[in-house]
């Protein structure tokens, strides 16, 4: 028996895989992933985050333990699979996929539920930021332990102020940014490096900004080398992706970093 596990049907993609039904277990995830690695080798190149580059984030997930995690922008899923599934060996509760268009939240959930994840990962389909605002008013997300940036990056900083602002980013929240060296994201980079007074300033030279953000959060940033999708080191760089870098960022309070906590628990380790 087959089943359908890609069926896409936007401006970009038409094409279709099927992959054998199999009995649940706790590894099931991984043949789902290997299918759509093996889909988008042999049928349509699809943007995910892929086998090797998922490492990083997999290992920064099993160092911090997070309950509750957000993405935002879901694709097809690849993302939410690879690190629900970490996130539920290490104990977590819920994985909240965010993702805008329609046809792609079919996929996320048909995808998900096939991997055995359909009781960890909630996908919200809607603007990230009109579902991010309608989880908390809800009551049904009152904080964010890692939150994972990978869609367009001229929203990265956007988002973040939103989360900010509803106080989901608390003290030790954990902020994974793909793509951001090259041509890269320099509002996010400046943003997430920039000081309370820096902050505080360009608030006050706008008449009625449109997002504060929280000012008194200020966090501890670090670059990570990626890797391709495919597995290449990013010292081979190519023309359809030039740029896997991350910045790995932990939230702290203004008292915090005037007191001198210069470190905290190591962000992630060596890429591979």
């Amino acid at each position: 028996m087959c089943i359908l596990i890609m069926g896409v049907s936007t401006s970009s993609y038409s094409s279709y895989s099927t992959i054998p039904t199999w009995t649940k277990s706790r590894e099931t995830h991984k043949k789902v992933l290997d299918a759509i690695d093996e889909f988008g080798r042999t049928r349509k190149y699809l943007m995910n985050i892929g086998e090797y580059k998922s490492k990083t984030v997999v290992d920064l997930i099993k160092d911090r333990k997070p309950q509750v995690m957000v993405e935002l922008g879901g694709y097809v899923g690849y993302s939410a699979i690879a690190f629900a599934a970490a996130l539920r060996e290490c104990g977590g509760s819920v994985y909240y996929s965010l993702e805008k268009s329609p046809e792609f939240g079919k996929v996320i959930v048909n995808l998900t539920d096939l991997a055995g994840l359909g009781n960890v990962i909630k996908v919200v389909v809607g603007s990230s930021s009109d579902s991010l605002r309608r989880l908390h008013a809800d009551g049904a997300l009152t904080q964010i332990d890692l939150l994972f940036l990978d869609h367009y990056k001229p929203l990265y900083t956007q988002y973040l102020k939103i989360c900010e602002e509803l106080g989901l980013i608390k003290v030790g929240t954990v902020l994974a940014a793909d793509n951001v060296i090259k041509p890269g994201n320099p509002p996010y980079l400046e943003y997430v490096r920039s000081s309370v007074e820096k902050k505080n300033r360009d608030l006050a030279a706008i008449s009625e900004p449109e997002l504060k953000g929280n000012p008194n959060l200020i966090y501890e940033s670090r670059l990570v080398e990626g890797w391709e999708p495919s597995g290449v080191p990013n010292k081979v760089r190519n023309e359809m992706n030039p740029d896997h870098w991350w910045t790995l960022d932990v939230a702290k309070n203004c008292s915090e970093a005037n007191g001198g906590l210069a470190q905290t628990a190591p962000v992630a380790r060596e890429p591979y």
